[in-house]
């Protein structure tokens, strides 16, 4: 027996071995996706039983939150970078 023909034979013996290991298994009724939420405490804690409890609260807080976010640290930026002496108002360059 050549070595092209013994490949083959070996390729088709783990295949018909493996057979029943790439079945797929049983189809799953439902599925639960929940946050783990046992040690969170505080604000940690609320965000994971929101989402627990309603993922469209949790979605829309989610929307809400994230520009007010930006809004609140935008503006921290502004007045840090103001205090340090860049003027983001004024357009005009100014060059030495």
């Amino acid at each position: 027996m050549g070595t092209s023909a013994r490949n083959a034979v070996v390729c088709a013996i783990v295949v018909a071995l493996s057979a029943p290991l790439l079945r797929a298994a049983e189809k799953a009724t439902t599925v639960v996706i929940v946050a783990d939420s046992r040690h969170l405490t505080g604000l940690r804690g609320w965000w994971a039983n929101l989402y627990n409890d309603s993922h469209l609260y949790f979605a829309i807080v989610t929307v809400l939150m994230i520009p007010l976010a930006g809004i609140i640290l935008g503006t921290v930026a502004d007045r840090l970078m103001a205090l340090i002496g860049i003027d983001l108002k004024s357009r005009t360059l100014r060059e030495s």
